[in-house]
């Protein structure tokens, strides 16, 4: 007997399915999706949420010396002529960062090997690539989730029953973080 449901896909169908509704739960916080998808997704949610929560605080805050462009009052960069050449000016910033200890870098690997890039567009430029964001799923487990189930040993999500769907009668439930 399989370890896993096979939900009538292809292996590689399956692993795209599953990567893409894991993303989705974590981005947006719940999903509606049928009884046995939910239960295959709520496994790989729920490991990917219990690695972040072990690693959360294992970084070192570093300082560091960045090179950052000036900018004017209308926030465009200062140009000076140089050699008759316009040269963008830049001044020395301290910035701290988070430097991921090699357990913590190495599960940030491990949930990127799961978790697809999310774009997010403004409602404003709806259909436009101007404007749109990346957004740090990783960041966001170790950042925002992670503190939140700190003390939480496991069950961190929730599956509800809907009802069936009106297509073809499948159970349609809400699977949710916590």
């Amino acid at each position: 007997m399989a370890g896993y449901r096979k939900l009538g896909r292809t292996s590689s169908q399956r692993k795209a399915l599953l990567r893409s509704q894991v993303t989705a739960l974590i981005h947006n916080g719940k999903i509606v999706t049928t009884e046995a998808r939910a239960k295959e997704v709520r496994k790989i949610a729920e490991g990917i949420i219990a690695k972040a929560v072990r690693e959360r605080d294992n970084f070192d805050e570093v300082t560091v010396k960045a090179k950052v462009a000036r900018k004017d009052k209308d926030g465009k960069r200062v140009k000076e002529v140089v050699d008759g050449k316009k040269v963008t000016v830049y001044d020395e910033v301290d910035k701290t960062i988070k430097k991921d200890r090699p357990s913590r870098l190495h599960a940030r690997r491990e949930m990127l090997k799961v978790l697809y890039p999310v774009k997010e567009v403004p409602q404003e430029n709806a259909g436009k690539k101007k404007n749109t964001k990346n957004v740090d799923l990783v960041a966001k487990l170790f950042d925002e989730i992670a503190p939140k189930y700190a003390d939480r040993k496991g069950g961190y999500t929730r599956i509800v029953k809907i009802g069936q769907r009106k297509g073809d009668g499948a159970l349609e439930v809400l699977l949710e973080l916590v």
